[in-house]
């Protein structure tokens, strides 16, 4: 658990960085004026996602944490995905400028596609595909594969990535699958986010172990292209323990879903949404 001073340091970095951002897309041209998406649209995803709150916390389910084993039940399992702070209907789809110090510019499109896959736990899952590319040229494309329980909480069960080089395929390095060769699910965004709370988001000993951890809620403003978001906004932490300098804080907004990352480490890299179609 994340103690009250640390979240209280995290969320005053938080602050100087929404900052610069809120510069930044206003100087460009690109989103800095009018909100894209309505106060009153706001508001009302933000009820949905505090009734849904309300509803996951009365199970006082406990989250996986560290590499404990987790025995998943398929029917407690859809690959339905309404969590209203990343609502993955079919034919959704982000996209978000990234960036860093170092010079890298590149575009990122996640679309949730209409496929499933059954994972070796017996999970049905979502396929949700992560495209990156570099003037149009593609880095890596991900199929990502999350499922939601019957609580609320997105459970995150593997990935297939291909990495390109000068556009052509040179390995699948990072793949796994929760139930294969000891990897185990974990939790993508849990159904009641509320500070404090911290849970494993994926974990291959020695090649996938992150975890991520609940800084703030409803306490940010954040801009981006897309738009201005004060209501209801998420904040989270994503730690590394094979890589301890990485840190990450994420940004939610009820009813869109991730608007805006940061990297606390290197080269100081972040992705801004730039761009959200909704599904059906």
């Amino acid at each position: 658990m994340f103690t009250s001073t640390t979240r209280k340091a995290i969320a005053a970095t938080a602050t100087a960085l929404i900052a610069t951002v809120t510069v930044a897309a206003c100087g460009s041209g690109g989103g800095g004026g009018e909100p894209t998406v309505s106060a009153a649209d706001q508001t009302s995803q933000l009820a949905a996602a505090q009734g849904a709150s309300a509803e996951a916390n009365a199970s006082g389910a406990k989250l996986p944490d560290g590499s404990e084993p987790v025995k998943l039940d398929p029917s407690e399992f859809t690959s339905t995905i309404d969590n209203p702070y990343w609502p993955m209907a079919v034919g959704s789809k982000w996209t978000y400028r990234e960036s860093d110090t170092a010079g890298t510019r590149e575009t990122a499109v996640v679309e949730v596609t209409n496929e499933t896959k059954t994972i070796a736990n017996g999970v049905e899952a979502r396929v949700i595909r992560d495209t990156v590319s570099e003037h149009g040229v593609p880095v890596e494309v991900t199929d990502d594969w999350y499922a939601q329980d019957s609580q609320g909480n997105i459970w995150y069960l593997g990935e297939y990535v291909t990495n390109y080089e000068n556009g052509k395929v040179v390995d699948h390095g990072g793949s796994f699958e929760a139930g294969v060769d000891g990897a185990q699910a974990g939790i993508a965004l849990p159904a009641h986010p509320e500070p404090g709370m911290d849970y494993r988001q994926e974990f291959y000993k020695g090649e996938a172990e992150d975890r991520g951890g609940v800084i703030t809620v409803g306490q940010e403003q954040v801009q981006v292209p897309f738009g201005h978001f004060d209501r209801g906004v998420l904040m989270t932490r994503d730690l590394t323990p094979t890589e301890p300098k990485v840190q990450e804080l994420k940004f939610y907004a009820p009813g869109v879903g991730p608007l805006l990352s940061v990297h606390l480490d290197g080269a100081g890299g972040r992705a801004e949404l730039v761009s959200y179609e909704p599904g059906r």
